[in-house]
């Protein structure tokens, strides 16, 4: 019989078929950037998606027990780059927990924001910049809601990279897009 939350069951055993089932579900990978300090921080998020057109707003996920938690609540400030199928060793490398954060842009080209001066990748399909409007802590994550302040697409016609059952998939263009029409 379901609970008041309307799971029927409860524990590890429902959080293992959540995961099950949100695996189902394509994401794309970004990598979310700040500055802390001045020191710039990254995290891979594919818990993104934009929430508004008027006015430009979207959100990410932050999981609480991040080092990027604090950091981008802090600066209020931040960017999205989103990363081309052929760069799955950047989500790779700043998903894994633990790694060192002084060098974590070291060897990753990459540039300042031409509004806000975060770190943004060269090479991503697209960036934005955009400031926190709105944080709201729900279960073991922050939903971050930033204000897009820029937008610029990249040049690589390459495909999206995205998560899907556990991996990372190539999509398959079956028919074009119509000009002008929004699925």
């Amino acid at each position: 019989m379901p609970d008041e939350t309307g799971w029927s069951v409860s524990g590890d055993p429902a959080q293992a078929l959540f995961r099950q089932a949100l695996g189902r579900f394509p994401t794309g990978v970004t990598l979310v950037s700040t500055l802390d300090d001045g020191a710039p921080m990254v995290m891979t998020a594919s818990s993104f998606t934009s929430v508004s057109l008027d006015p430009l707003l979207v959100l990410v996920c932050v999981a609480h027990s991040t080092r990027f938690h604090p950091a981008v609540l802090r600066s209020r400030e931040w960017g999205v780059s989103f990363l081309a199928a052929h760069q799955a060793e950047l989500s790779n490398r700043f998903a894994a927990h633990g790694r060192d954060l002084d060098a974590s842009l070291e060897d990753v080209e990459h540039h300042p924001g031409r509004v806000l001066g975060v770190p943004l990748l060269d090479g991503a399909l697209a960036t934005l910049e955009c400031r926190t409007t709105a944080a709201y802590s729900e279960g073991d994550h922050t939903i971050v809601v930033g204000r897009v302040l820029d937008v610029v697409l990249g040049s690589d016609p390459s495909p999206a990279l995205v998560f899907h059952r556990g991996g990372y998939q190539e999509l398959e263009v079956l028919e074009p897009p119509v000009e002008g029409q929004r699925g």
